[in-house]
């Protein structure tokens, strides 16, 4: 019996090679694919001394840039925490007509090309598209404004957050919901003291993954923004426009500050999610 117990340990702990050979393979993959490339990056950002360095990321051409990235991906990923926690909800909780018809369209800004995309987001928003024409009278314009980068970035990152959160919601146990209904809860109090807690994780991880979507986007923005340098010009913009100009350290430059910021923003997302599951348990 024992015998039979250590065999059958075995064999659930091989189903893939043993763990030097799969560590291996691991950091040789991101080694290769990610290491490499960004340590490189680095590299070629540091040979141009640190008083250039300097010049090329504080110049208000890069300052706006890295102002209108960083605002506008924050902005549509707190967009896409609100309004994907809903269409999740919906999915989920909901049986109607279409349904699965509406869970198929959430996918379509991934299949969909970044391209196109902002091609069909500039021809709805402009001032004689469907939408634009109906937004003029009211003195908003969409396209070729921040606003218009805000939106193009929701759209990419909208199916981030949903597709995290549908298997949590999923998993929420509907008789814990009715007990504290029959306890006198009302619906702001089930929400805040019994789901929130439960999704709170997934949200924060789906809220990180559009955060960091919307911030290398380049395909749908480009075309929305209009690209007008201190106004509507995105950091990876900008980083394309000094590669033609064969400027390859200031691209580098520029490339690795926003690395940098991404990574602490990540971070401390990462830092809030272990945070809230470690409160969950105790």
């Amino acid at each position: 019996m024992r015998a039979a117990s250590v065999r059958r340990r075995f064999v659930r702990k091989s189903i893939l090679p043993g763990f030097g050979l799969t560590m291996g393979c691991t950091l040789a993959y991101l080694g290769v694919l990610v290491l490499l490339p960004l340590s490189l990056l680095f590299i070629r950002a540091g040979s141009m001394g640190w008083g250039d360095f300097w010049a090329v990321i504080a110049s208000p051409r890069a300052m706006a840039a890295f102002k209108l990235s960083f605002g506008a991906s924050l902005s549509a990923a707190v967009l896409n925490a609100g309004f994907g926690l809903v269409v999740a909800w919906v999915l989920v909780r909901y049986s109607f007509p279409g349904r699965a018809l509406v869970d198929a369209l959430v996918d379509l800004p991934f299949a969909l090309p970044t391209a196109v995309a902002g091609i069909a987001l500039t021809t709805l928003y402009a001032t004689n598209g469907w939408f634009g024409h109906l937004l003029a009278p009211l003195g908003m314009k969409v396209a070729y404004t921040p606003l218009g980068v805000m939106i193009a970035m929701t759209f990419v990152g909208l199916p981030f957050v949903v597709r995290t959160l549908q298997p949590v919601i999923r998993e929420i146990d509907h008789e814990v919901e009715e007990v504290a209904a029959s306890l006198g809860a009302r619906r702001w109090q089930v929400f805040m003291r019994i789901i929130l807690p439960a999704i709170l994780p997934a949200l924060l991880a789906g809220f990180a993954m559009a955060f960091a979507r919307a911030l290398g986007e380049y395909g749908s923005v480009v075309f929305i923004s209009g690209n007008m340098p201190m106004r509507t010009e995105i950091a990876p913009l900008l980083i394309m426009t000094k590669l033609e100009e064969y400027d390859y350290a200031g691209a580098a430059a520029i490339a690795a500050t926003m690395l940098c910021l991404s990574f602490v923003l990540l971070l401390s997302i990462n830092f809030l999610q272990w945070w809230s599951r470690r409160h969950e348990t105790d």
